[in-house]
């Protein structure tokens, strides 16, 4: 145990950069996956640093990491968790091809996956080979998790599948993705985002019911088709009353100071402090609803009796099937006759408590590394692989790769989106972010 000899900046940046790069040249495109080149680049990586490694594979192709530097048995344990798939991405759209793993004269590299969250990936295999080679020991075991499937999650094979076979990966701590990225505030403050819970999703289908008819004749019958566009616009004029949680009360907190009752008009101070904070912060506070799939008649001569639509409806932690059916029946009014139903269950909706070790240590990293900057606790819109962590094992994850040499439009702008890039010095800060939590979580004794 004890401190570390801390690698130079030099050799840190020189490390995690081949890392990063190496890992973006491996096509994870999600579907349809083939992470198991990705994986297997990991684990040879790391077993070369002398850490104990196991590929886990449903499907052979789609396989799944885990690294372990087995501690004492006197301490937590901590896991730092990164997914290796990526989001599809059109070459023809981007100033250099996704995934050549383009370092510009600038010190950023370009590719999918340099910020959703291979970067994320390689700081933490990194971390645990610097580790590794240093002989550290902790005193609760440190594994990292390089998990297939985040991305679409349909057949099965990562996370969900992956914490159910090999209940092994249980873990008192976790890192994961979701926050961590600097904002200046228009007040001058700088605040640094922890993701500490998601929302959930809860997908439902609205369809009108009409009556068939033939379409040269628009006034027999009664075509869905209208009656579902009106449905449409209501959902999409819907705007859910605000909601408070333990978290997000601190979320404004920190950003208003004490706002007593007053939550719409704190929300509405709050979006003026940042430009992503319009689009960002306020369904942090409530049900949002989106219809995305519209579906009517099969031929283009027949108005069809019934025509739906799809949406991705998100809700806050403790928010059930029965709460968002009553917001939907209030948007949807009743004078045009559906039915409604819900195409499964929640997925996601966890938050991990903020008072805890691991928060602290972000929080002292803050105050050494950043002087003045305050650790933002927030919700993801979205969510991680955390809740499958967090469901099964109680495990306290939050979501925190410390980045301030990328701007936040370009961080920001590039997920999920074309010409994806991070600076490598984002790359060298969020290294030594992992390494001191990592020493300073494997100093504590339960």
């Amino acid at each position: 145990m004890g401190a570390v000899r801390q690698p130079d900046d030099d050799a840190i940046r020189s490390e995690v950069t081949e890392v990063l790069r190496a890992l973006v040249r491996i096509d994870t495109t999600n579907p349809p996956g083939n992470e198991t080149p990705a994986a297997t680049f990991l684990k040879t990586y790391l077993e070369g640093a002398g850490v104990e490694c196991e590929l886990i594979a449903k499907d052979p192709k789609r396989a799944n990491l885990v690294a372990r530097i087995r501690g004492t048995g006197e301490g937590p344990t901590l896991t730092l968790m990164g997914h290796t798939d990526v989001v599809p991405a059109d070459p023809r759209a981007w100033t250099h091809p996704p995934f050549d793993a383009h370092l510009d004269d600038d010190g950023f590299i370009w590719g999918r996956g340099t910020v959703d969250m291979k970067n994320e990936t390689a700081t933490r295999a990194v971390t645990m080979a610097l580790l590794a080679r240093s002989g550290w020991r902790p005193k609760g075991d440190l594994t990292f998790i390089a998990q297939a499937d985040e991305e679409n999650g349909e057949h099965e094979v990562g996370l969900k599948w992956l914490r159910e076979e090999r209940p092994d990966i249980r873990s008192d701590f976790a890192i994961d993705e979701g926050g961590g990225l600097r904002l200046q505030l228009s007040d001058g403050r700088v605040v640094v985002p922890i993701n500490v819970g998601e929302k959930a999703t809860l997908p439902a289908r609205i369809t009108a019911i009409g009556e068939a008819g033939h379409a040269s004749t628009p006034t027999a019958g009664s075509n869905a088709v209208p009656l579902l566009a009106q449905l449409v616009q209501r959902l999409g004029r819907h705007d859910a009353p605000p909601a408070l949680l333990p978290e997000t009360r601190r979320t404004l907190e920190i950003l208003v100071g004490d706002f007593g009752d007053d939550l719409k008009g704190a929300i509405e101070r709050a979006v003026t402090l940042h430009p992503s904070y319009p689009d960002e912060l306020p369904p942090l506070f409530g049900t949002t609803i989106a219809p995305t799939i519209l579906q009517g008649s099969s031929a283009r001569n027949v108005m069809p009796g019934r025509a739906s639509v799809t949406c991705d409806c998100r809700v806050l932690p403790g928010t059930g099937t029965a709460e968002l059916e009553r917001e939907l029946r209030t948007a949807l009014g009743s004078d045009i006759p559906y039915e409604l139903e819900f195409l499964e269950p929640p997925t996601g909706g966890t938050v991990a408590p903020i008072d805890t070790t691991l928060y602290g240590v972000c929080e002292q990293f803050l105050a050494e590394h950043e002087p003045g900057a305050t650790l933002l606790p927030t919700i993801s819109t979205g969510f991680t692989d955390s809740h499958y962590m967090r469901e099964a094992f109680g495990t306290v994850s939050y979501g925190f790769w410390p980045c301030r040499s990328t701007p936040s439009d370009i961080y920001l702008g590039g997920i999920h989106n074309k010409d994806e890039r991070i600076h490598v010095d984002d790359l060298v800060y969020a290294t030594r972010f992992h390494l001191f939590a990592a020493e300073r979580m494997g100093s504590v004794s339960t």
